[in-house]
Parts: C-alpha cells; structure tokens; sequence
C-alpha cells in the first residue's frame, strides 16, 4: 500500500490515470490521509463542486491485513454541504479490497467537460476508465447488479445513486458488504455529489490472486490481534449488546435517558420507541429469516450489522442502524419498523444519507408540510428526491435549507449538517462535539455517550457543562486516530475501559508498519490530524461563530430533565487549545 492512483476525470482527449509513490503522504492512511491530502491540495475557498476539489478514498493503515475490525475506509473531500473539510467513513468491502491491490488512495480531481458516466475497473493488471452512459439514474443496487453481471462476484463495488448524479449535498459514497450489496455508505456530508461532479458513477475493484498484506513483524502481530479480539469478545458492549441487537440497542437506553431527540427535537422520549428498539428489531430480524448478527466486512468480530427481511421473507434492507431508525422513526414520530426499514433501503439505493434525510422531514414536518407519524408521506418524499423533482432537489439539499424553504426556526444542525440521534441538551458532551468538530455535527467525532450515558472510560454527569470540553477534546484526538488505521470505531468501548485492549490495538500498529507508537505518539497523531482539518477550515472562512449549537438549544428546554445547552461559548473555545 505504498502508491497512490490519481485519475484526472478533466484531461484533455478523456479522463487519464497515474499512479505514483505515496511521497510525502508516507506514514499516513485513512482519515489522516485523506485530510493530509484535501488539506494539502484543495484551495479551501473553491465550490465543492468544482474542477478544483478532489474526492479522496482511502483505507486504513492496517486494511488488507488480518487485523479484526480493519476494514472501515474513509473518504475525504470539501464538503458541499459544511463548506468545510470532510472525512466520512464506511465499512464494506472496498477498504480490505482496495488496500490488498497495493493502493493508499485513489484520488479523483478534475472535471469532464461533456456530461458522460464514467466505470473506473481496478484489478492486479491495472486501471480501465470507460464511458457507461447505460448506468444514467440507476440506484445503487441496479448499478452492482450490473457491475457484477460483467465482472464476476468476485469484486468491490464503490458508486453512487442517482442523488449523486444530481450533486445534492446529501448525497452518499456506497460501498458493497459481504454478499456485494450497496449497504454501507459515506454518508455525512455529501460526498457523493462530489464524485457525482467528477462523472464517476462506479469503481469496480477486483483483488483475485492478490495476497493478504504482511506484517513487519508477523509473529508479534499475530500475538497482538489475539489479545486485542479477546479483548473485543469480552467487553460488554463489543461481545454482547451489539452483536445481539445491532446499534440499535441505544435506542430503549437513550430514551430511559432522556436524551432521544423526538418529534423534531422538542423532547427527548418517544412513546413509540418499544416498536422501533434493537430488542424488537432483532426478534423482527430473527422471526422472519433474516440475520440479527452479521458483519459488514471481513475480519469483523463484533457484527452489529443484520439483514432485515419483509413480512414474506423477503430482502428489505440491511439492518437499519441505530442513527437511520432514530432518524425516520422517533424525529419524525414513526414507530412502524417496516417503514423505517423501507426508507432504509430507498436512502441506500438513491444514495442519500439516512441521518441527514430523516432530519430533513422531520423538519419539513415541524412546517406542516407533513404530519409527524405520516410514514407513507416520508416514503413519498425520499421518492421525490430520487426522481429529482423540484421538491424533491430540496429535501435531498439537507436540513438546514429546506428549514429556510419552509421557515423553520427550530433546524438541528450545526456547520449545515443535520445532527444525529443525541440531543445534545441531555448528552452535553456531544454537544461539545457538535459544535466544534470540524466535521458539523457529528457523533462519531467525538462520541461522549461512552462516559455520558453507558459509563465507559468513565463517568461524566450529562446533565451538568463540568468536565464535557475535556471529554470531548480526548474522544476528538483519539477518534482522530483511530480513523486513520481503518479500524472500526466500535473497538472504543474496549481501549477505553480495558488498557490491555488499548495496548494490544498499539502493538498491532507497531507490529504491522515497524513502528514505534506509545500512547503518547497515538495521542498527537490525532492532533495532528485534528490541526490539518481546523486549519483548512479557517482559510475557508470559519470562525469561532461556527463552532455553535443552534440558539434554541440554549433557550428551549428539553422534557422531561427540562434542561437547556449551557456549556459556555468560552469554553467552547478551549476545545483545541493544546
């Protein structure tokens, strides 16, 4: 994994590839390089959509071995919906995949002049760009279909839907699973309008007859993925809820919490949510031949993904994570598992993100324009964002526009970007991470409901502003980090808790690329990614005043603790003060 392909999709007579040494980029993977990168060569002032902004996709320092968990793949560009630095983040196929062809990242730059689609095959032999006009406004799912009737199930597919195509800001990267399914998306922050721009609708990849990367120090590798799996299968959370009932496990505990956002964030339990939990899912899943405990990629031990049948047994969707049930279900005031579940799969094949989508009518529900628990009216309109309608070019352009088409005032977003499935009134220390990661809101970026609600790595009183900054600034550094080895970020609820994981997962890295690495080291190669991101936004133009919660979060108090936002601006601003 020591080149880089570029393919300049504006070179003059068609599109043309290169591949060189990964250079100065050495060192680093996923995140961090697909940061390094956008950082590097993106002018932070140019349209997202334009020649000058590059999508960047790369797998982690540790993809493509047989380290558990590796195979997450990050994808970085200017976001059209923030403005800002993007990194979002996938599990399938493509990252062990594409790391095993021997590539740190494929970077898409420039702009075709005329309006063809672009198949981008990769496989040992080399590169192929062809023109596939015949894949125009297919969905995700037909798209591989045929992918897979020209070249064989033995492939990883990366493409966009039909959103993307359309460049709309919510647009989703899909990348395939297991059984070669678009189920796993780059989601946040519209990525896929940005690969939309460049023409490509799909990259084909093909590893057949490629080895399986080794380690610098194979036996204390070996000894090292051990322990750290052991450490995995023995926590709580890693070895027996998320297998159990997927992500969304959280949902009955965010709302004993309090802190489930319902009806367009106006309070934080739903009535309805013993319908949509993880417990009724799994049951659901398990009762009807589907699969309650499935992995999203190779290597993976955890397996918090499931595959989600019909009532007649039939393929619906993957299991709908705990973020997309919460977001077409209790934010828009749906309790109907098989509506959600049909959204699911409708966001997944228009490539749409699932948070960002559900936001956004929850919105338009807060207007009028639709009746909150109206699940057939949401259908519809994910409907209209696929076919492109005028409607439907407005949904699909995220919450905070469509709050402003319809004049909302109470639009949960932060940076543009729709906020997930924690209210940050009674999760304060993702507040904290809302407001300033350099993402938008993001719960990944720093996910305090680790010491807020489940007590892992600690405790910190969610309800109180005391000690939220410093819990957010560590889980930012280390999520930094851990995004960058393409290592899932569910393996935090065991570092943070059991130091035997935590040192297992540095001797993995060390083993593997013959480093070094303390914690310490872990510590500022996370800042480090941290400082590029921020530093890239603030010659986009971001201030301070764009590292806060929307006002109504500190004026209207969230039922039932009846509590406001109240950690101050000026320690908001101390957050990457190190």
């Amino acid at each position: 994994m020591d080149k880089i392909l570029r393919v300049n999709m504006g070179a003059k007579g068609g599109p043309k590839f290169t591949v060189e040494p990964i250079g100065v980029y050495t060192g680093l993977g996923g995140r961090a390089l697909t940061s390094a990168i956008v950082s590097k060569e993106v002018p932070p002032t140019c349209h997202p959509l334009s020649g000058t902004n590059k999508i960047v996709i790369a797998p982690g320092l540790l993809s493509g071995s047989i380290a558990a968990m590796s195979g997450r793949i990050s994808v970085g560009c200017k976001s059209p919906l923030t403005g800002g630095i993007k990194e979002s983040n996938s599990g399938g196929q493509p990252s062990q995949v594409l790391a095993r062809l021997g590539y740190a990242a494929i970077v898409l730059e420039g702009k075709p002049e005329g309006d063809d689609l672009y198949t981008i095959y990769i496989n040992k032999e080399g590169v192929k760009i062809t023109v596939n006009n015949d894949l125009r406004m297919l969905g995700n799912y037909d798209t591989v279909s045929k992918m897979k009737e020209k070249f064989g199930d033995k492939i990883a597919c990366i493409s966009i839907g039909p959103a993307g195509e359309m460049r709309l800001p919510a647009a989703s990267v899909a990348f395939t699973d297991m059984e070669l399914r678009p189920a796993r998306h780059a989601g946040r922050g519209g990525p896929g309008a940005v690969m939309g721009s460049k023409g490509v609708k799909v990259i084909v990849l093909d590893d057949t007859d490629m080895p399986m990367r080794q380690p610098k120090d194979p036996e204390r590798f070996k000894e090292a993925n051990k322990v750290f799996i052991e450490g995995l299968l023995k926590h709580g959370v890693t070895g027996q809820a998320l297998p159990a009932y997927g992500t969304n496990v959280l949902a009955n505990i965010l709302n004993e919490a309090g802190a489930y956002p319902t009806y367009n964030f106006k309070q934080g339990t739903f009535a309805g949510v013993a319908k949509i939990s993880g417990e009724t899912e799994a049951a659901l899943e398990t009762e009807r031949g589907g699969v309650p405990t499935h992995a999203c990629h190779r290597g993976c031990v955890i397996r918090c993904s499931g595959i989600y049948n019909d009532k007649d047994g039939h393929y619906l969707s993957k299991q709908p994570e705990y973020e997309t049930v919460w977001a077409h279900g209790a934010d828009c005031g749906i309790d109907d598992m098989d509506k959600i579940a049909m959204l699911d799969f409708l966001d997944d094949n228009y490539g749409l993100d699932t948070i960002e989508m559900g936001t956004t009518i929850g919105v338009a529900m807060e207007a009028g324009f639709l009746k909150f628990g109206d699940a057939d009216g949401a259908i519809n309109l994910i409907h209209e964002v696929g076919k492109g309608t005028p409607l439907g070019r407005i949904i699909g352009s995220g919450a905070a526009l469509t709050g402003k088409v319809f004049g909302v005032e109470r639009v949960p977003v932060v940076k543009g970007q729709a906020m997930p499935a924690y209210d940050p009134r009674a999760v304060k220390g993702l507040g904290v991470t809302y407001a300033t990661s350099p993402m938008g809101a993001d719960h990944t970026a720093g996910y305090a409901t680790t010491a807020n609600i489940l007590k892992v790595g600690g405790f910190v009183d969610p309800l109180k502003p005391q000690g939220q900054v410093e819990l957010s600034r560590n889980l930012q550094i280390a999520t930094a980090a851990i995004d960058s080895t393409g290592m899932c970020l569910f393996i935090a609820f065991a570092i943070l808790d059991q130091p035997e994981t935590f040192q297992a997962l540095i001797d993995l890295l060390n083993a593997f690329c013959g480093l070094s690495f303390t914690g310490n080291d872990v510590t500022e190669y996370g800042k480090k990614v941290l400082t590029m991101e921020r530093d890239f936004n603030i010659r986009a133009g971001f201030t301070k005043e764009q590292d806060r919660l929307p006002e109504f979060f500190k004026t209207q108090e969230i039922p039932p603790h009846n509590v406001v936002f109240d950690v101050s601006d000026e320690e908001l601003d101390e957050v990457f003060n190190w």
